[in-house]
């Protein structure tokens, strides 16, 4: 979700409704003024969540109160993390149970002074492959990736689509040859179908616009909190 796109206050109970759904890793993102790599509803979503003073400090205040068992990766762009402080954010990150972190606008050959900060902290770094990704690209990632690989399914920007693109299971195919970390496939999975294709082949689906979406129409504070929940329970049952 975005975190403050709906009152950070219900921040934690958005989580735990995920949780109660059957997720598996809970994906916050950091709103950004420009986030590029976004579609119109997650782009929407921080314009909100930034239009009610939402930022990464309150942010991570807020997810240190979280009660849960589930690994948290924080979302979002370098610029925010940049102001905060590459080791300030990775140290406040980890008081505040973060398990890892993925930084959209961060490629591995730029990434020494963040990687050297998470580590420090002891969260992990996730890097994206593109299906557009060299060789050299795939290589350099899974060499520095932590946690798990994130495979971008198409290209574009994110949000929820009618279908997997059909070379998702190439791509899958060709970083699990250069890694054995976990692969998980995000942008455009939308449905339990989609996340059946998904996992034919990677070891997780990564669901963000949809969810974006639907806490956006029907959380309603909290009271949409089942719906929520059952529509993940639907998409975790697909996993298996």
């Amino acid at each position: 979700m975005t975190a403050g796109d709906q009152p950070l206050s219900q921040l934690p109970g958005i989580v735990n409704a995920l949780q109660e759904g059957g997720a598996d890793i809970i994906e916050i993102g950091i709103p950004f003024s420009d986030p590029f790599g976004e579609g119109p509803t997650i782009q929407a979503s921080s314009q909100r969540a930034l239009d009610n003073g939402v930022t990464a400090h309150k942010i991570l205040d807020v997810v240190s109160q979280i009660e849960t068992d589930l690994p948290i990766v924080t979302m979002g762009y370098y610029n925010p993390i940049l102001r905060f402080g590459l080791s300030a954010f990775a140290t406040a990150s980890r008081a505040a149970g973060v398990a890892g972190t993925i930084i959209n606008d961060l490629v591995p050959d730029e990434a020494e002074d963040w990687c050297r900060a998470s580590i420090g902290a002891g969260i992990d770094t996730i890097f994206l492959v593109a299906p557009t990704s060299t060789p050299a690209r795939i290589d350099e990632v899974c060499e520095k990736a932590t946690g798990f690989v994130y495979a971008v399914s198409r290209t574009g920007v994110t949000g929820a689509e009618n279908s997997v693109p059909m070379d998702v299971r190439s791509l899958v195919n060709r970083i699990k040859a250069k890694t054995n970390k976990p692969v998980c496939v995000g942008f455009g999975i939308s449905t339990p179908e989609h996340v059946r294709r998904v996992c034919e082949v990677a070891d997780g689906a990564v669901v963000g616009s949809f969810l974006v979406n639907l806490l956006h129409t029907e959380w309603e504070n909290g009271k949409g909190r089942t719906k929520i929940a059952d529509a993940v329970r639907a998409l975790k049952a697909a996993t298996r």
